[in-house]
């Protein structure tokens, strides 16, 4: 008998923005359950962001993650004894969090400053097409072209 389609938990928005997007933000970047610490991250680093660019802080964030979601991504497939690397579309959820985890990983790879200068750094890098999260979706849709040749391949 086949298992249960599992029920997607709602997540409800973060007290402060009242976006569901945030509050994603703030579970990706909480480490060993310290919520608190991640809010803080990320509202000191909504509030660096308002400072810098004069504008709305949960604009900016939305328009980098608008920026910074790739269209297709390569998933393997294995067809006789070979991998091939399938271009397919990426759906909604997975573009959110695909752009959620590459800007968190640009953060954490800079060094010197604290973690809310580092995000509010990448998010308006991001937001103006700029930083390293948008070169990684450059790259990752370079090589969907690249593989084009295999898209008839998809499932």
């Amino acid at each position: 008998m086949r298992r249960p389609i599992k029920k997607k938990r709602i997540l409800s928005p973060d007290p402060q923005y009242k976006s569901t997007d945030v509050a994603k933000l703030i579970n990706y970047i909480m480490e060993r359950g310290k919520k608190n610490i991640a809010r803080t991250i990320v509202y000191d680093a909504f509030a660096i962001i308002a400072q810098e660019t004069k504008k709305e802080p949960l604009e900016v964030f939305r328009e980098a993650l608008h920026n910074v979601g790739p269209t297709v991504e390569l998933k393997s497939k294995r067809i006789g004894g070979a991998n091939y690397q399938v271009p397919t579309e990426v759906k909604p959820e997975r573009r959110l969090v695909l752009s959620l985890r590459w800007m968190i990983e640009a953060a954490h790879s800079k060094k010197g400053v604290r973690m809310a200068q580092k995000l509010a750094e990448e998010i308006i890098a991001s937001s103006k097409n700029e930083g390293v999260s948008i070169t990684k979706r450059e790259n990752v849709q370079k090589m969907a072209e690249a593989n084009r040749a295999f898209a008839h391949l998809a499932w």
